[in-house]
């Protein structure tokens, strides 16, 4: 990677994939090995909500230090939302089987799934020409801020904070559905035609 491409913030969004390894690496090491299981080491969660902290901050300070520094690129553009929606799906994935309840598997299932219809929405309104209309609004930026904070405070693993989690989970699912209609109201037209 020469010129545009490595640049700064294109160096913390390629972090922040990086990180995901390390993150399951951490989440599964063996107990055998020295750390605890899931549920009895505090260090190993406050490690995993370290990291995950780490790479939500990463995602707001490459696309601020793109701006600032005039270094936007392509490749940013593309990898930013590409990470966010990685690390976001493997953090959740690893939730699920350390809760595996209900409201742990829907609220995964649901978050991940708009990402994925979102994705693919953007991805055919850009072959119309009509990405623009698919671009972020202010309730995604809310449901990232969400789905990041709810995620962190849930790796903490701490049960007087569990309440919170899911309450900020659900926040976090409500506004994930909320910008997926938006979304698909916004190219309901282009949907729709024969």
């Amino acid at each position: 990677m020469t010129g545009k491409i490595l640049n700064i913030p294109n160096i913390l969004t390629l972090s922040r994939v990086a990180l995901i390894p390390v993150f399951l690496l951490i989440a599964y090491w063996p107990p055998a090995i020295g750390i605890a299981g899931h549920t009895g080491s505090l260090t190993r969660h406050i490690v995993l909500a370290g990291l995950f902290a780490l790479a939500a901050i990463t995602d707001w300070l490459d696309g601020y230090l793109a701006r600032v520094m005039d270094q936007s690129s392509a490749f940013g553009r593309f990898l930013d939302p590409v990470a966010d929606k990685l690390m976001v799906a493997a953090a959740l994935v690893v939730l699920v089987q350390w809760q595996p309840n209900i409201y742990m598997a829907f609220a995964a299932i649901v978050i991940i799934s708009r990402e994925i219809t979102v994705s693919a929405l953007r991805e055919w309104m850009a072959e119309l020409g009509n990405r623009a209309s698919v671009a972020v609004s202010w309730v995604g930026k809310l449901k990232t801020t969400f789905q990041l904070i709810s995620i962190t405070v849930f790796l903490l693993n701490l049960d007087a904070l569990s309440i919170v989690s899911y309450v900020l989970l659900y926040i976090a699912v409500i506004l994930t559905l909320w910008s997926m209609m938006i979304y698909l109201r916004a190219a309901w037209p282009y949907l729709k035609e024969k």
